[in-house]
């Protein structure tokens, strides 16, 4: 049986991995903000506004871009944090060596096919990267290349569906206040 410390004392293990993997990451904003705030919002949104209190998918929510952008290994990730956690970042990691728009359909057609546990992870995702993309978009993003993010990402939840109301109705809101703000230009 896990403890609330051993739960916590773990979270906070996955916390530091993941700022060391990203350690020299920056997001494509004009601020350059640091990366590992990313995936840190990606788990405060599935606690604060899913409720979710799983532990595994915390931490793999935490985790979930490290296999991808980084040189972390699956074996790693099962050596530090078990199969489940792994096997959840593995499950949400974009191949790499793919074009990046045969990575983006393949993303909306694998996302009916996931785990109820991997489409929490995307849905958090997913809503922390819209509001991003809103707020603070890459260098070089125009209105229509930002209108159409959103619009690929509601294609990606709409195959995550079925699994929290709570974030579902939260990435709708978020989709919603987004493309408003960007086709206003505020």
């Amino acid at each position: 049986m896990t403890t609330p410390l051993l739960e916590s004392a773990s979270l906070l293990a996955a916390v530091r991995f993941a700022a060391e993997k990203h350690r020299d990451q920056r997001r494509k904003d004009d601020e350059a903000s640091p990366y590992i705030n990313h995936p840190i919002e990606v788990a405060e949104t599935l606690a604060r506004i899913g409720g979710v209190s799983d532990g595994d998918v915390l931490r793999a929510a935490i985790l979930h871009d490290t296999l991808e952008d980084t040189e972390t290994t699956q074996a790693e990730l099962v050596e530090h944090f078990g199969e489940a956690v792994a096997d959840l970042v593995a499950e949400v990691t974009d191949d790499k060596s793919l074009p990046k728009e045969v990575r983006k359909r393949l993303a909306i057609e694998h996302a009916p096919a996931l785990s109820p546990k991997a489409k929490l992870i995307k849905l958090g995702d997913r809503i922390c990267n819209v509001c991003d993309v809103a707020s603070s978009p890459p260098k070089g993003w125009d209105k229509e290349r930002r209108l159409k993010y959103f619009e690929w990402s509601r294609d990606v939840v709409a195959g995550c569906r079925g699994v929290s109301p709570e974030l579902e109705k939260e990435f709708d809101e978020a989709a919603a206040r987004a493309e408003r703000r960007v086709r206003l230009g505020v």
